[in-house]
């Protein structure tokens, strides 16, 4: 019976050596765990300020300082071998308000396609017209074909007196006061055209003074 307790006493011995020796390894794994715990929530957070959406600000495109008038589009039909060929012609005015101005015509089997073509060559044929305190230098006139249009200079606050084609020109011009009749064809194309060689032929006090053998003092007393 002694032998007996006696091994069971070793037994108890033994074990609680073995549970002495694995408790700190237990302390440890918890301390790992809570540290590994601790540092998910850091991860997820970095993690989180990355995934935020970055805005992006669409850039705007310049403004062009260059206007574009529709004048007129006419449906053109041409007769060929084959039959009929239907097309577009496009009448433009381009000017940028400051003195240029330029008109372009066109045709092409579509609209917008007839417009863009008559936009670049308006912006071929671009002149300069001389501008003086708002209105034209001197009275003018001018024909294209069967148009003929007659300017004349206007005070302060009179506006453009003029229509159609005409008013178009004019405006795109930059001229803000200016008496303007149409004395020929009242086809958009012969007025403008006929509004375009009018602005063409003028001349500013410089040139005139210049051509006269004057200064500017002499010449506008």
């Amino acid at each position: 019976m002694e032998n007996n307790e006696e091994l069971k006493a070793e037994v108890v011995e033994e074990t609680s050596t073995e549970v002495a020796q694995e408790t700190p390894a237990a302390e440890e794994t918890a301390e790992v765990t809570e540290a590994v715990a601790e540092e998910k929530p850091a991860k997820s957070r970095r993690g989180r300020g990355k995934k935020q959406k970055i805005e992006t600000v669409a850039e705007e495109k310049p403004q062009s300082e260059w206007t574009e008038n529709v004048v007129q589009i006419s449906r053109v039909t041409k007769v060929v071998k084959g039959g009929k060929k239907l097309s577009f012609r496009a009448i433009v005015i381009v000017g940028n308000k400051k003195g240029q101005v330029g008109i372009g015509c066109a045709k092409a089997s579509e609209v917008i396609i007839a417009i863009q073509k008559a936009i670049a060559d308006g912006r071929k044929n671009v002149i300069n017209v001389p501008i003086f305190k708002t209105t034209i230098p001197h009275p003018v006139q001018a024909k294209s074909g069967a148009g003929c249009v007659m300017l004349r200079p206007a005070s302060q606050g009179t506006g453009i007196i003029a229509g159609g084609a005409v008013r178009s020109v004019l405006e795109l011009a930059g001229i803000e006061n200016i008496l303007a009749k149409s004395l020929g064809s009242k086809a958009p194309l012969n007025a403008a055209y006929a509004t375009f060689e009018a602005l063409k032929s003028l001349t500013t006090f410089g040139e005139m003074a210049k051509k006269r053998g004057l200064s500017m003092a002499e010449f506008l007393n």
